[in-house]
């Protein structure tokens, strides 16, 4: 090799290492952190995808009681339609997640909560027939398995349908966890007759109680 030669790979080298020096490195991807409670909710029959409006209200309801505490939200992924049979796919989703919850934020604090289809959804978690059913037929899904429940701090459903068949969620694996509120008159949830009552769950102040209750184990 010539000097010159040399002297010209040196000279490359020098440079291609200069113009990489004014490129800065690329910041490192970190996870987010994991919250300190979630809220895993189901919606209510043909309500738009997402939390729905009790959904919504509850959470930021316990959002605002739980002092410096995180407050996530998951929205169950489920058709929410008027086909019953599909509610069983809002049971596995939830399920699902809690397992990603338990694996990935151990201590995160899960609090799992439905209206509607979506209370009936959260039923079958807890080993409830949703409508007077049996476990394991048709328009139900199995209960969430049992080494995931320490993880469960809390459950609040509304307007269920298997308080109408006299299972509270309340008498569920969940016991004194969990809150199911029915308004009076809904014919979804008790035996009365006022349609209207249904969709009286924020307003009437039942997503607030709820939240209180919520607050008080998180």
């Amino acid at each position: 090799m010539t000097l010159a030669r040399g002297a010209a790979i040196t000279s490359a080298v020098v440079c291609a290492a200069a113009t990489l020096a004014t490129f800065p490195a690329a910041p490192a991807v970190s996870a987010a952190p994991c919250p300190d409670i979630e809220v895993i909710f189901a919606r209510g029959t043909d309500d738009a995808p997402g939390l729905g409006t009790p959904g919504q209200a509850f959470s930021s309801s316990l959002s605002a009681l739980v002092g410096g505490q995180t407050v996530d939200t998951y929205a169950v992924d489920y058709p929410a339609s008027y086909n019953f049979l599909e509610a069983a796919a809002g049971a596995t989703d939830a399920t699902n997640r809690v397992s990603v919850m338990a694996q990935e934020c151990p201590t995160t604090r899960l609090v799992l909560g439905g209206y509607s289809q979506g209370a009936a959804v959260i039923d079958m978690l807890a080993g409830i027939p949703p409508l007077g059913n049996k476990i394991g037929e048709i328009g139900s899904a199995p209960p969430l398995p049992a080494s995931l429940l320490p993880n469960v701090a809390a459950v609040a459903v509304f307007g269920n349908p298997a308080a109408k068949f006299g299972n509270p969620i309340t008498s569920s694996v969940f016991g004194d966890r969990a809150i199911d509120l029915c308004k009076d008159g809904d014919p979804i949830c008790s035996g009365g007759r006022n349609p209207f009552a249904h969709t009286d769950y924020v307003s009437n102040g039942l997503t607030q109680q709820a939240a209180d209750f919520v607050a008080g184990l998180v």
